[in-house]
């Protein structure tokens, strides 16, 4: 993915109105119309909302006469999860790490896993 499609996609994620739509798209194409109907914002409001996600690839809107449908693009969406995941990774193996260290100092301090109730017997 380039850094430009990441921080589209990034950006277009950073608005709850705009996640709440993604939310709703991700059980099926829908109209502008209902996907309008639980915000409080103007029909002008969602289509800028629409199109921030149409130009981060999120979403589509085709034409079929008078209904235009909007359907969720989820690629973009895989691929910043997978940019996320690398990070989350990091973070498990520092917590780990943590762990290993606080091991060694308890059991340095003779306060290893099963020491305290054999100090609380005497």
């Amino acid at each position: 993915m380039s850094i430009d499609q990441l921080n589209r996609t990034f950006s277009a994620l950073a608005d709850p109105t705009r996640r709440g739509i993604l939310a709703r798209l991700s059980r099926g194409e829908t109209s502008v119309g209902e996907l309008a109907k639980p915000f409080k914002i103007s029909k002008p409001g969602i289509t800028k909302h629409l199109k921030v996600l149409e130009r981060a690839g999120l979403i589509v809107q085709t034409r079929h006469a008078q209904w235009r449908p909007c359907k969720l693009q989820a690629a973009p969406l895989k691929e910043a999860a997978d940019w996320v995941e690398q990070y989350r990774q990091f973070w498990e193996q520092s917590f780990e790490r943590l762990d290993d260290v606080l091991k060694e100092m308890q059991a340095a301090e003779g306060h290893g896993p099963g020491k305290n109730k054999k100090q609380k017997e005497k």
